[in-house]
């Protein structure tokens, strides 16, 4: 039997792909004006096309053009999972190349989140992350982290409701993948489309600092997460790997400078691990540590991955832990567990064949 061909990629511009500014330019480039970008970019994300053809403003040819050249391109729902806790569903979603990542959608008291996929895997190794036990694929394309928002937006939209926060805490290491992470944001941040605010967009990292560093030089408004989970780097390496690469008082010395230079807080992630970081000289060392940084802390018992065999903290040692930093004037808050009966909550994002 000859060999199976593979299938040529389709040559159509994805529009997601593309800030306003960019698609204007690919109009100008097609032969139309600039200005029918703005109608365009609403059909988009305020209707929330998925077939940019079907657009009924601006010139009679524009229609056609869009329907050769370009191209709407939706993940694939391959399994859409709700939780027993009536507030979480999960998706898994289905990639062009045939990789797989997941999606969640919460709701809090009033408001709406959407926890997104930045990379399909993740290189960073976090002893108690699913998704860092499976290591890394790819990093997403700007599109493929953007098609996720307008995923969750459709779904919401369905029901009357509306998306309020973003969260960067999906599969994948943001700041691994900068420049796509960052075009993703610019385009959801469009006042002409889906208008999100900087502010509700949450990034979380492991702590890589040339990001963070990054971050402040571009006066980048977004809330920044570190997931840091210890206070030494002995203790800290022993969790994230990626600590051996940047020390804690670089890492934290990148976090002062980023709360400088952007006159904003930091939000510090903190997995408690029964008998690991659960401690009251835990508590004192951390507070010590973010001494004179406008910062709160998150604190969240660990979630439960089948490669890992360490234990969540009971809630009394979590009540302890939150008190002695309250005591010692940093902010701190038990983050609400959702959807842990199907995989969704922090750290247990890892793709597997759908039920």
């Amino acid at each position: 039997m000859p060999a199976t061909q593979p299938v040529p990629a389709d040559p159509r511009l994805d529009l997601l792909d593309l800030t306003q500014a960019e698609l204007a330019a690919r109009l100008v480039a097609g032969g139309f004006k600039a200005a029918h970008a703005r109608p365009l970019w609403r059909h988009l994300y305020r209707r929330l096309a998925v077939d940019p053809s079907t657009i009924n403003e601006g010139p009679k040819a524009l229609p056609a053009w869009l329907e050769r050249e370009t191209r709407v391109l939706l993940p694939d729902v391959a399994e859409r999972l709700p939780s027993n806790d009536g507030h979480t569903v999960k998706y898994l979603l289905g990639l062009e190349d045939g990789q797989r990542i997941e999606t969640v959608q919460m709701r809090f008291t009033g408001r709406h989140t959407a926890c997104l996929s930045t990379q399909a895997g993740c290189a960073q190794g976090c002893v108690f992350c699913a998704t860092g036990q499976g290591g890394l694929a790819r990093n997403l394309k700007s599109s493929e982290i953007v098609a996720q928002v307008l995923h969750v937006v459709r779904a919401l939209r369905e029901g009357g409701e509306i998306l309020r926060n973003i969260v960067l805490m999906g599969m994948g290491e943001p700041l691994h993948n900068y420049d796509a992470v960052m075009k993703a944001v610019d385009i959801v941040c469009d006042p002409e489309g889906l208008g999100m605010a900087p502010g509700r967009i949450t990034l979380s990292t492991v702590g890589l600092v040339p990001g963070i560093l990054r971050l402040a030089d571009e006066g980048r408004k977004l809330s920044l997460a570190v997931s840091l989970h210890g206070t030494t780097d002995e203790e800290r390496n022993s969790l994230v790997p990626a600590g051996r690469r940047w020390p804690l008082a670089d890492l934290v010395a990148a976090c002062r400078t980023y709360s400088r230079q952007l006159r904003r807080k930091v939000f510090f992630e903190w997995t408690l691990i029964d008998g690991v970081n659960d401690g009251p000289e835990h508590a004192g060392r951390l507070a010590a540590l973010l001494a004179g940084i406008p910062s709160q802390v998150n604190v969240i018992p660990l979630n439960p991955t089948a490669g890992y065999d360490g234990r969540p903290c009971r809630s009394p040692r979590v009540r302890s832990f939150q008190e002695a930093l309250l005591l010692a004037g940093i902010p701190c808050t038990v983050r609400q567990r959702r959807g842990i009966d199907i995989a969704a909550g922090c750290g247990q994002l890892r793709v597997r064949e759908p039920r």
